[in-house]
């Protein structure tokens, strides 16, 4: 069984697209089938991972109205074993479209029902808000993966994330998980970051990825040459963290139970 995971925080900037396009390409070269699905109207996803020139009507957003099928939008990128389906800036408007939809949470849940045990991991690009697209995708998957920026702010707007969390589990998705909080922009040289990595691990403990994702010039340079991190630089820290968070995300996955 295929397991879906989100990557969300409200807050922008905090290296959640970079986290979703690099850990969906290294399950993939770890030989796991991996689908991303890019809810970012943005569509940083699509282009990081080299997917280019979409046809504008096999999007997510078609995917999430329900006017084509999962497997009609998935696109097959460069990267071994792993599939896309691209965004484009016309899932800003789902938003006001679906407001009065009587399913609304749960129209990305029904439109990959049929597509997500092809693949053993699932993972969600979303966009850098609360609101519903975010909520589809919360309602939509197993577990969620949060990742927070070494920085002064890093725990700003945390609660209020864990808060919308736990009303999509009592209305929603009560099977919803934290798979876990991802440290991300770390500078070892900086007391500052080691100050929240402190803090982070200290306040949530066992929900902190041991794996630590380092401030690292590649992974910013990477998607404009619409590469993951290990096609562009295999010998980078970045490369490096991001093949360990996936196999650590494998080895966790195999622990609580799920074979993959």
């Amino acid at each position: 069984m295929g397991k879906v995971i989100a990557i969300s925080n409200q807050k922008g900037g905090v290296g959640k697209t970079t986290t979703a396009l690099n850990l969906a390409a290294c399950l993939g070269i770890l030989e796991k089938k991996v689908l991303l699905i890019d809810l970012d109207p943005q569509a940083n996803a699509s282009s990081g991972i080299g997917v280019n020139n979409v046809n504008k009507n096999k999007t997510s957003y078609q995917l999430i109205e329900h006017t084509e099928k999962a497997k009609n939008v998935i696109i097959k990128s460069e990267s071994p074993n792993l599939d896309v389906i691209p965004s484009s800036i016309d899932l800003v408007a789902i938003e006001i479209e679906l407001v009065n939809h009587p399913n609304r949470e749960f129209m990305l849940k029904k439109a990959i029902a049929e597509v997500k045990d092809i693949y053993d991991f699932t993972i969600i690009d979303c966009a850098p808000s609360l609101g519903l697209i975010t909520l589809n995708a919360l309602t939509a998957a197993n577990s969620l993966i949060i990742p927070i920026q070494c920085e002064y702010f890093a725990l700003e707007g945390l609660g209020k994330l864990l808060n919308t969390i736990k009303s999509v589990q009592k209305l929603h998705n009560k099977s919803l998980e934290i798979e876990g909080l991802l440290l991300t922009m770390y500078d070892s040289r900086l007391r500052l970051s080691n100050q929240v990595v402190n803090e982070v691990k200290k306040h949530f403990q066992m929900m902190v990825f041991k794996t630590v994702i380092p401030r690292n010039v590649k992974l910013g340079e990477a998607p404009s040459h619409g590469k993951n991190i290990v096609d562009y630089d295999a010998t980078s820290k970045g490369a490096k963290n991001y093949i360990k968070l996936a196999q650590e995300l494998i080895n966790k996955s195999l622990v609580n139970g799920k074979s993959l």
